[in-house]
């Protein structure tokens, strides 16, 4: 943009616009109340709420480059080249208006005028809630071919800002380093990162977002840029699956109405795009002003409400639903659908600092009105497409009755309800659901030997046979005639799909315990794979773990060890050895054996009276050597289950579970190095 095109600009956005609403003194004592939390979230929030500033200077039409660098001594700097925070006197606080905003909570140029029209960081905290969480903050800003300074500890000015020089271009540029006094961890992680900026590039488009990781000696650079937008989006989100679709569903308009209250004329900026793949699976992303909204809210009940309506106004005047049949229902439209919705607006409503969930009616009926126009003017344009995916919506709808028919089945049996726990099953006899652990074990050789070696107050064995559906190719109602995964969801007590209720959830440690072999893996990977489509609640809650058994089982006299890996076996087995050399040298009063002494020892006499057993499976275990390695809490190691990143679990499962063979190969050839031993 021209110099003076920009200073012209920058007159529009000078101390006037600052306003301010409170001091800053809340946020280090409650940081969760504007980070979430003061974990890893909270700390890759700061870059979040920093991005954000950055991210609403490009969408009001200013900034066109964005850089994220992380740096070493866990610093990051955040660099765009939009107008520059202002600098002059705000006349309120009558300090600079950059002190202001980094200083001040509730200061920004989003609460009035006309500076930004729509923005993410709506609270006006973001910058300065990163610079009360800091240990260190300094900020650059280039205005009118002037660059300003100011540095900060723990919010706290170091001096005035203050005029260090000239620049060519306008930008802010804000560098942090957070405190390791109120976070729990220090450490960014790349991926993360990489994937919400990745996330940030797609709907902004046309900007292109850069990030550098200066952490190690050798920098490495990404780069995002993305002229399609949403349409890149969703194809990206679609990579790996079979298409039902010739062309992408994409809408972009303006939604124009009067706010009442206000006597103004408002608008909505609505965008959306979605196509249909050969799954059961459903895919949503939901945005308000860039912001992504995990619990969705209003703009994502206005497109499934236009979607179904659409859909089934298209189908009767087509004649796919005839007079008696029933209408589609939300859940049989959504089934394979890769949809993502964004919305930007003046005044967003959300739910906390974190802006889960969006509120704002008019955002509602916004989206309802531009998707129902958009799409059944997509339908009417491309009737094969249309065609394709009411044949999709239709056999989702069939299942949906059958697996309806499944479910009653069984709940008249009283199944569900806990009247009839599965024989297999032998249950605790706690009724505390806090201090309940069901052991889901393979086999029935290893479910005998867990039964006896467990303690039968709190521990519960539920033993399955084989290995049990891949439902990540099975509707529900072929899944509910499995009669492993049956007794699963009867030994839960949850129930499943709309009936699902965490509340009565009769175990709160859910531990898989299978054998340490490729069987035992491809065994875990679908009773993971149920959990994560099926019961996903469960993960989120923390409550479902996998058991660790060892791999072997070392002995030497009367002494016993156990090993967990390959590289622990060594390690054992090379104490075990240079102890009784250590014990042999003593005798010989050679009291200070050199190691390359013991390293000339033969092969033979180094495992000279050592046992050394690797378990095949569970069963191999007596009862006391199951409960001393993977059952007694004081000496078990267990692994929790977290999701992270739902996006990436959600592709992984795709990939390792699902029908196209192509990926789930260049998956394992990828990873196929990483493998230290097979059991083949």
């Amino acid at each position: 943009m021209p110099n003076q095109e920009k200073d012209k600009k920058n007159s529009s956005y000078t101390a006037e616009d600052i306003y301010v609403l409170e001091g800053l003194e809340p946020v280090r004592k409650r940081p969760g109340m504007y980070i979430g939390s003061t974990g890893a979230d909270g700390l890759h929030h700061l870059i979040w709420e920093v991005v954000d500033n950055s991210i609403d200077e490009a969408m009001a039409g200013y900034a066109k480059n964005i850089t994220i660098e992380l740096l070493p001594e866990n610093k990051v700097a955040v660099t765009d080249d939009g107008r520059g925070i202002p600098v002059d006197i705000h006349p309120q606080t009558k300090k600079s208006a950059l002190e202001t905003v980094m200083c001040t909570l509730h200061a920004g140029g989003k609460f009035g005028g006309e500076s930004y029209k729509v923005s993410g960081g709506l609270h006006g905290v973001g910058v300065s809630v990163v610079n009360a969480l800091s240990k260190w903050l300094k900020v650059e800003v280039c205005r009118d071919g002037e660059l300003w300074t100011q540095e900060y500890e723990k919010g706290v000015p170091k001096y005035k800002v203050k005029k260090i020089g000239k620049c060519s271009q306008s930008g802010t540029k804000v560098i942090f380093c957070p405190d390791s006094e109120i976070f729990q961890t220090l450490e960014f992680n790349e991926k993360r990162i990489l994937e919400h900026l990745r996330q940030q590039a797609y709907l902004t488009k046309n900007v292109r977002i850069n990030i550098i990781d200066k952490r190690k000696s050798t920098p490495k650079f990404y780069g995002f840029y993305f002229e399609g937008g949403l349409l890149s989006f969703v194809k990206y989100l679609a990579q790996d699956q079979k298409l039902l679709q010739e062309d992408i569903f994409y809408a972009h308009k303006e939604y124009n109405f009067d706010d009442d209250q206000n006597k103004k004329n408002k608008s909505i900026e609505v965008e959306a795009a979605f196509l249909y793949v050969d799954d059961i699976e459903t895919r949503e992303l939901s945005f308000a002003n860039n912001i992504y909204t995990p619990d969705g809210g209003m703009h994502l009940t206005g497109f499934r409400s236009a979607l179904t309506r659409s859909l089934n106004n298209y189908a009767r005047a087509e004649g796919f639903l005839k007079e008696k049949d029933e209408n589609f229902t939300s859940d049989d439209t959504r089934e394979g659908l890769v949809a993502i919705v964004s919305v930007k607006l003046r005044d967003p409503q959300f739910e906390g600092q974190t802006k889960a969930r969006l509120g704002n009616p008019e955002a509602r009926t916004a989206v309802e009105s531009v998707i129902g126009e958009s799409l059944k003017e997509f339908l009417e344009k491309h009737p094969q497409d249309a065609k394709k995916i009411i044949e999709k919506v239709i056999l989702a709808s069939k299942a949906r009755l059958a697996a309806k028919a499944a479910k009653e089945t069984v709940l008249r049996k009283g199944a569900l309800e806990g009247l009839t726990l599965p024989g297999k099953l032998a249950d605790c006899t706690s009724k505390s659901a806090e201090e309940s652990e069901l052991f889901i074990v393979e086999g029935d050789s290893a479910g005998g030997s867990a039964k006896q070696g467990r303690d039968r107050r709190f521990q519960a064995i539920l033993p399955l046979k084989g290995k049990i559906l891949n439902v990540e190719k099975a509707r529900l109602d072929k899944m509910l005639a499995n009669a492993e995964i049956r007794a699963l969801i009867v030994a839960l007590g949850t129930a499943i799909s709309e009936n699902f209720d965490l509340s009565k959830l009769r175990y709160h440690k859910i531990i898989i315990t299978t054998d340490a072999d490729t069987d035992g893996s491809h065994i875990r990977t679908l009773l993971l794979t149920l959990f994560y489509r099926y019961f996903r609640p469960i993960i989120e809650a923390g409550y479902l773990y996998i058991a660790q058994p060892p791999l072997y089982r070392i002995q030497k006299g009367k002494e016993i060890y156990y090993a967990y890996s390959e590289i622990e076996k060594e390690k054992i087995v090379s104490e075990i050895i240079k102890n009784k050399q250590l014990k042999e040298a003593a005798k010989k009063d050679v009291k200070n054996m050199e190691d390359e002494e013991l390293k000339e020892l033969s092969a033979e006499e180094k495992i000279s009276g050592i046992s050394i057993q690797r378990y095949k499976g569970l069963g191999e275990m007596n009862p006391n050597q199951l409960w001393e390695t993977t059952m007694n809490p004081e000496t078990r190691i267990l692994k929790q289950v977290t999701i992270e990143d739902a996006i990436e679990a959600d592709k992984l499962f795709n990939i390792l579970m699902g029908d196209e063979v192509g990926p789930r190969k260049q998956f394992i050839q990828a990873k196929s190095r990483e493998v230290k031993n097979l059991d083949i």
